[in-house]
């Protein structure tokens, strides 16, 4: 039975999360809106530890000086009454029709402008209140249209807007780092830097491409039909993990955000070994916030938002005693050694051997039995299936 959720867990929430009103193309909002103050306590009382925001989220678009600075005020003596920490904070850039055709990359200069003094000012308060990563999720960057969208000057746009954020940060010695976060589409029908490999290509131009990591979320890369795990082994691999969005997802249509396991929950048991243990082989795992990016469904009230927020946490420590287990099957290793999987962490060349050696040895090749190693099995289905019934607590 899952322990009940501690902030050593670090289990975190976005205000729009828990706050989303149920909203969608067809229908009007099912809830009403949600103070960020209640949702503060009440996240806290459930055991999270942290709390996000999109700048919008706390702050009414537009407002003045003095209804911002008490928001802000607000929000400060919650955290301050329930302990909760800001580890994550990011800017809003797709809400308002001002950036119906984007904020970074719009072919209007001016919203260009626009948005990166918006984004500039938000960059302030996540450092005020001691967030060490600014996601930076670029929704209406993108286009419907091949022919009215210059994806190259787009690209140099985006380089540009993110290279200056990265020197504002640096100048003003603000602990912080962005981590951008992919998706292929909606709101917009083809979304630039739609996927883990898109971004982390787009991160190697950067002037401070150390300064820039990676927020993938589960149902961004499924939406592709693209594996989870996979983007996220390459994210850890080149230590751009800088944070990760946790929902659920089934199959490839519109974002779902549903509640963490209520999709692929293979995937994410698998997810969860990867992020608490790292590969078999001794990789990287990830000691950040576990934040979920989920929408409690149309279908509930207010009280089923928290028994939804609540189901995220029960089922990333159900799925961690259930990876725990696994790890600590005797069976389980030998089947792992019987697959190779441990094999594949010993180097192909041996100590200081190059292919002038690899093309002297003759068991690699001239006397290397193709057909009889093809003749046997791997044996990776008894090993899954000896993860499903960990899974579904039959061992």
């Amino acid at each position: 039975m899952a322990s009940r959720p501690t902030p050593a867990d670090k289990f975190s929430f976005g205000l729009w999360t828990v706050g989303w009103q149920g909203r969608d193309p067809f229908g009007h909002a099912s809830r009403a809106p949600l103070d960020p103050v209640e949702s503060v306590h009440r996240l806290a009382e459930l055991g999270a530890y942290g709390v996000t925001f999109h700048d919008d989220d706390l702050i009414p678009f537009g407002a003045d000086a003095a209804t911002r600075d008490a928001q802000i005020a607000r929000f400060r003596k919650a955290l301050d009454e329930t302990g909760l920490v800001v580890p994550m904070v990011t800017t809003d850039l797709f809400q308002h029709p001002v950036f119906k055709d984007g904020g970074f990359t719009s072919n209007d200069r001016d919203v260009r402008r626009f948005a990166l003094r918006k984004v500039l000012r938000n960059v302030d308060l996540a450092a005020e209140l001691g967030a060490k990563t600014f996601v930076m999720w670029g929704g209406r960057e993108g286009g419907e249209y091949d022919v009215a969208k210059d994806v190259q000057a787009a690209l140099e746009r985006y380089r540009e807007a993110v290279d200056l954020l990265c020197q504002y940060v640096i100048d003003r010695g603000y602990d912080l780092r962005f981590a951008l976060e992919p998706k292929p589409n909606e709101p917009r029908g083809d979304i630039l830097l739609p996927t883990v490999g898109h971004a982390l290509a787009f991160i190697s131009t950067l002037a401070h491409s150390e300064r820039v990591g990676l927020n993938p979320e589960v149902g961004h890369e499924q939406m592709a039909g693209l594996n989870f795990v996979h983007g996220i082994a390459q994210a850890l691999w080149q230590g751009k993990l800088f944070h990760i969005d946790l929902n659920g997802q089934r199959g490839v249509k519109y974002d779902q955000d549903l509640v963490f396991g209520h999709g692929d929950l293979l995937n994410a048991f698998a997810l969860v070994d990867l992020l608490e243990h790292g590969g078999p082989n001794g990789g990287p795992g990830y000691d950040g916030p576990r934040h979920f990016d989920y929408k409690p469904s149309r279908t509930e009230d207010i009280d089923g938002v928290w028994v939804s927020a609540a189901a995220n946490m029960r089922t990333y420590l159900l799925l961690k005693e259930r990876v725990a287990a696994f790890r600590a099957d005797p069976e389980v290793a030998e089947a792992m050694a019987a697959s190779k999987v441990t094999e594949l962490g010993v180097p192909t060349l041996g100590g200081g051997e190059g292919y002038a050696e690899l093309l002297a040895d003759p068991a690699a090749f001239e006397e290397f039995d193709a057909d009889a190693v093809a003749a046997r099995g791997f044996g990776f289905i008894r090993l899954n299936q000896l993860a499903v019934e960990h899974v579904l607590g039959a061992r």
